[in-house]
């Protein structure tokens, strides 16, 4: 396989359903990339010393998409080597220990792909509308 074949690709979802950290991690494996970097958001059972039951999240969806693929130009300009980016948020009713955001990133090093994940998920906190509850 030549470069060409393995084009740089961002795989954005919002969904409803439980999300797969296998999944999310395979969409972005390149044989021209030696780390995936991964984040993982998940619900825990406590906020400010209140407990928690689950999370609900959300989202204006056209926009938080827009925003999310704003994030991936950003990230390819700031680290030109990042070969793909998954970003999927769960939408609805988090129970505690499940994802609520898995993002991931390759390169072909792994400064660049966790500085890039790092990027990713602070950048959609402070920007992308999706809210819990």
């Amino acid at each position: 396989m030549d470069e060409s074949e393995d084009v740089p690709k961002d795989f954005i979802k919002l969904k409803s359903a439980k999300l797969s950290v296998d999944e999310v991690s395979e969409l972005v494996v390149s044989s021209y990339c030696g780390a995936v970097s991964l984040f993982i958001g998940t619900t825990r059972n406590n906020f400010e010393g209140k407990k928690v039951i689950h999370l609900e999240y959300e989202a204006y969806t056209s926009m938080a998409e827009t925003e999310i693929k704003k994030i991936c130009r950003d990230v390819r300009q700031k680290w030109p080597s990042v070969k793909h980016i998954a970003v999927h948020h769960r939408l609805g009713v988090v129970p505690i220990t499940e994802a609520s955001v898995i993002i991931a990133v390759s390169s072909p090093h792994r400064a660049e792909s966790l500085e890039a994940v790092m990027y990713c998920i602070n950048t959609l906190k402070a920007s992308v509308p999706i809210w819990k509850k």
